[in-house]
């Protein structure tokens, strides 16, 4: 049991004394370039779904 004490200690030390935290500018910038890739990615998919699809489609349609 003193194991687990000493491992909340230690890590309690640990994230107030020697981890940086960020700032909140920091933190919403951070944030924003997430959600902007994000869209982009998702923007990337949905026009090779969409490329495929019509792709697919004229394969169907020369073979039936």
């Amino acid at each position: 049991m003193s194991k687990v004490g000493t491992y909340i200690r230690e890590s309690y030390k640990e994230l107030t004394h020697k981890v940086t935290w960020p700032t909140w500018a920091q933190l919403q910038n951070s944030a924003l370039i997430v959600m902007l890739v994000t869209v982009i990615l998702a923007l990337i998919v949905l026009v090779m779904d969409l490329a495929f699809k019509n792709l697919m489609t004229v394969i169907y349609k020369l073979l039936y």
